[in-house]
């Protein structure tokens, strides 16, 4: 069977060599220059993984894909085997990170200081606290150092999205498209907000491996398989984790 290609900044993603875990372990105990270079072609499709979350945005994805790379290397250069975690779960929040801050710098959309100030601090805190302890903080975590409240959070980092235009088209199953605009009600704000906060808490009720699970089939893309070869367990293992942690999220909604 071909493998599917695509081409992106001038790479054939088919030819891209993935590392096993064991093979990134040798290379960072190496630490030499063609150790690096390894390491970063070798985890080139990590982040095409979670540029995928983005692809569906007015953006383009040569630019962030260049972003992501400089995030992928400043996580190669920063990382060390003696946080007891694997590099995607420390590389991860790195790429995100700029990535967020170059689509939070090139939005077009006047924000208020106030409300960039607490966003800034919220970014650079989840960055220190997830290099520190090998994840990322709850927002619980982040507003009790900060001083405010979760909701104040919630409010700063969704100002710093990038727009979606009223007329992008959400639906459509072969007749009249449905769009965005079509969905908007009033009075929907504090309904939507209150939501999300009832859908944080209930997420993070669940098991460390069953919040990375979640985080990695909805938010990364990953498929079960590619879960299952990551954390070593088997499809079928990951589908029943991953079903009944959703069942119990639902349950508390």
């Amino acid at each position: 069977m071909a493998k599917h290609k695509v081409e992106i900044t001038g790479i054939n993603t088919s030819e891209i060599e993935v590392l096993s875990q064991e093979e990134m372990e040798e290379l960072f105990k190496k630490k030499d220059k063609e150790s690096r270079e390894r390491l970063i072609n070798g985890n080139l499709k990590l982040v095409l993984s979670i540029l995928k979350r983005f692809n569906k945005k007015d953006e383009n994805m040569d630019d962030l894909f260049q972003v992501g790379c400089i995030g992928l290397v400043k996580a190669i250069d920063n990382f060390d085997l003696s946080y007891g975690v694997k590099f995607s779960t420390y590389c991860v929040p790195m790429v995100l990170g700029e990535v967020r801050r170059y689509l939070r710098d090139n939005n077009s959309i006047r924000i208020s200081r106030s409300i960039k100030d607490i966003a800034y601090k919220v970014i650079k805190l989840k960055d220190e606290l997830t290099v520190k302890n090998g994840r990322e903080p709850t927002d619980k975590e982040l507003a009790d150092i900060l001083g405010i409240e979760e909701r104040d959070i919630i409010v700063a980092m969704d100002a710093l999205k990038p727009p979606v235009s009223l007329f992008e088209p959400i639906y459509n199953d072969g007749g009249d498209t449905i769009y965005l605009f079509d969905q908007v009600a009033d009075q929907k704000e504090n309904k939507d907000l209150n939501l999300r906060l009832a859908v944080d808490k209930a997420v993070k009720s669940l098991s460390e491996r069953e919040q990375f699970i979640l985080d990695q089939r909805f938010v990364i893309g990953k498929t079960q398989n590619e879960i299952a070869e990551e954390i070593g367990i088997s499809q079928a293992q990951i589908s029943r984790l991953e079903k009944s942690a959703l069942q119990r999220v639902r349950k508390q909604l």
